[in-house]
């Protein structure tokens, strides 16, 4: 994998992420339609879940909700005959501690896939890296109990905090993917990050064509969690 260094060349951009406004805590992003007049029609079996735990990237700050990648990937699963419905539990502005806080009522329902994008923030804060990542252990942990299987993807922290602190930061989800077993995106932007024509105009979230480029990234993860479960 090329060199994360365009990611920290955008490192004043990243600290809008910690300043965009609260997004709704979770939000469907499968299609429904209404029931037409007359009598109730049978109970349909809810399908098995992605759920995406994250901040503003995985919100889709500044595209409307279609154009998120939890959409993206709920299009993608449609189209290749995957039977998943994707809930898209992003909220802008979140830290590590703030998806734990809220991981209860995230997970409701047959969750199968836990997508884990957390940790921007606290980068963007310079919290403890420790913190972050027992934060991030402690939401994998509860996954497992419930035999969710987990994607973590990974993050940059700007260079301000030091080499010392973005190294570790940056080593923290490495390592925590390795300890735990679970399957790893080690760059959430990866293929995105710096690049004026792929963001929004913050220079941070990515627009359209970057979230398209994510989603692709992200599905040669996830995937082969899919196939593993069955369609």
């Amino acid at each position: 994998m090329r060199s994360w260094a365009r990611a920290v060349a955008v490192s004043v951009a990243l600290t809008t992420i910690s300043c965009t406004p609260t997004e709704p805590a979770v939000a469907r992003v499968s299609a429904s339609t209404a029931a037409p007049a007359g009598p109730a029609a049978p109970a349909v079996a809810r399908l098995p879940r992605i759920v995406f735990l994250g901040d503003s990237l995985t919100a889709g700050y500044g595209l409307d909700i279609e154009q998120s990648v939890p959409s993206l990937v709920q299009k993608r699963l449609d189209a290749e005959g995957y039977k998943y419905e994707v809930v898209n539990a992003g909220v802008s502005g979140d830290t590590s501690a703030g998806g734990l806080r809220r991981l209860d009522w995230s997970l409701d329902g047959d969750v199968r896939v836990l997508v884990l994008e957390l940790g921007a923030n606290d980068g963007l804060r310079g919290l403890p890296v420790a913190d972050m990542k027992k934060n991030l252990k402690t939401i994998i942990a509860a996954a497992k109990m419930r035999r969710i299987d987990v994607l973590l993807t990974g993050m940059e922290a700007p260079p301000n905090y030091g080499q010392a602190y973005t190294s570790e930061f940056r080593r923290a989800f490495r390592d925590l993917a390795g300890e735990e077993h679970v399957a790893f995106m080690p760059f959430y932007l990866y293929e995105v990050a710096g690049i004026p024509t792929l963001n929004i105009a913050d220079g941070m979230h990515p627009n359209p064509a970057g979230a398209r480029i994510v989603e692709a990234n992200l599905w040669q993860a996830l995937k082969p969690l899919l196939d593993k479960q069955g369609r």
